[in-house]
């Protein structure tokens, strides 16, 4: 139990760590490159997904599938920058770090027989192996469901 409070304070204050940027600048769309796929969420909460075409000071333009389309500044809530890429090597990592930890607290709860007791089924690495499953295809889940859009700009809502 202590075990699984612990992991969720770490996961909980890497989260909040990512909620920490600073996307409130126009400027930072300057550092898109043409191409890149980004997703645009306007104030009434319509998306436009493609590639980055390019950006002024008063609008900012994308490739969609429906063709180039053009969204203005003041209606525009966020912009991100999808980085699809790395989500399986952030699953891999949590996969891995999952399994050890797993196999930690599996083992842990392996107690020996006793050398008085005259019957005893042994389970050798039994309740490692089981941690160690566990705690990988957690960890893979876990990996898997975190964000990796980037945040390029912001518009604070208060």
């Amino acid at each position: 139990m202590r075990a699984l409070l612990c992991l969720m304070c770490i996961l909980g204050i890497s989260c909040v760590s990512l909620a920490q940027d600073n996307a409130a600048s126009w400027a930072n769309l300057k550092t898109l490159r043409a191409g890149e796929k980004i997703r645009v969420r306007t104030m009434n909460s319509t998306k436009v997904t493609g590639a980055f075409l390019n950006v002024s000071d008063a609008v900012i333009s994308v490739q969609a599938e429906a063709g180039p389309q053009t969204v203005k500044r003041q209606d525009i809530r966020t912009v991100k920058r999808m980085k699809t890429r790395h989500r399986w090597v952030n699953s891999l990592i949590l996969a891995g770090a999952g399994a050890g930890i797993g196999y930690g607290i599996g083992r842990s709860q392996y107690h020996p027989c006793p050398t008085t007791q005259t019957f005893c089924f042994d389970l050798g690495d039994i309740p490692g192996g089981i941690g160690s499953l566990g705690g990988f295809l957690g960890g893979g889940v876990v990996g898997a469901l975190i964000p990796v859009h980037e945040t390029v700009y912001s518009v604070n809502s208060h």
